[in-house]
């Protein structure tokens, strides 16, 4: 059991919440991700780590209510346990030895960017960051940002908020001003990472993608989280979550995810009815 200590609504879809585990904030590095069930008979499900404090035993996890584990996670209140909180999970992002990166996240995935934007900030590379979102109503972790990037761009596709457009854009206008990056590290949708991939491929620049696809057991048995990288099958859950993007196959990947899309959404609508009748009671 792990208890919730802090909840935060960061918008209409997406929660911060900070919890008691000193075990885990005492190994975590940036780029993993723990496995929670929120109730004793709740799916199992990963959530990247966004932030760990070694010194107060903290770890801070932010996560977008799109399904029934996520809506029976944002059901529960600080002072609240959740059922199980399993980590560190993963390989940590590999980021030691680099001088200048761009960091993108899009939507939610920028919660999963801002750790490894921290960790490069306190190595002491030069970090540009981009961060995408639909609208202004949905930006998270802009003061963050601003506080580990060396240059910040925000995006929004309706131009509510920053500039108007893709985070591909605003890498474009870097690359082509004459920026030089060791890496580039991409983390969000997956549509959003392909595009990001094919567009650093033209210019040459090694590009590590975070995948986050369906996942049970988190050790590597199960088989769910496979991906085809560079011709081979590999475990995002034990070889990854980060891989070259330019190995990825992206369109298996986004087929695999939507699988379940329409059952979830059954699930998701199920829990918010379960939720709304014991709020009745």
């Amino acid at each position: 059991m792990t208890k919730i200590l802090k909840k935060q609504i960061l918008n209409p879809t997406v929660t911060k919440m900070v919890v008691e585990a000193p075990l885990i904030a005492k190994k975590a590095e940036p780029g993993q991700f723990i496995i929670f069930r929120a109730k004793e008979d709740s799916e199992r499900v990963p959530l990247t780590i966004a932030d760990y404090d070694r010194n107060a035993g903290t770890v801070t996890i932010i996560f977008q209510i799109v399904g029934q584990a996520t809506t029976e996670l944002n059901s529960l209140n600080e002072g609240e346990y959740i059922h199980d909180f399993v980590g560190p999970l993963g390989t940590p992002s590999k980021v030691e030895g680099l001088k200048k990166v761009a960091v993108i996240g899009g939507g939610v995935g920028s919660a999963i960017a801002y750790p490894v934007a921290k960790k490069l900030n306190e190595l002491g590379a030069e970090v540009h960051s981009i961060v995408g979102f639909r609208n202004k109503d949905l930006v998270i972790l802009e003061d963050e940002f601003k506080t580990v990037s060396d240059k910040l761009l925000i995006m929004t596709d309706d131009g509510s908020y920053g500039a108007k457009g893709l985070v591909t854009n605003a890498l474009k206008e870097l690359i082509e001003q004459g920026n030089t990056y060791d890496e580039v590290i991409a983390i969000g949708p997956l549509i959003m990472m392909k595009f990001v991939c094919q567009l650093t491929k033209e210019y040459g620049i090694k590009t590590t993608v975070s995948m986050n696809p369906i996942m049970i057991d988190g050790t590597g048995m199960c088989g769910g989280c496979r991906l085809t990288v560079g011709g081979e099958t590999k475990f995002a859950c034990v070889d990854g979550p980060d891989f070259d993007g330019h190995l990825v196959d992206f369109d298996e990947a986004m087929k695999r995810g939507a699988i379940y899309r329409d059952t979830e959404t059954k699930k998701r609508e199920e829990a918010c009815n379960l939720l709304k009748k014991g709020e009745g009671n």
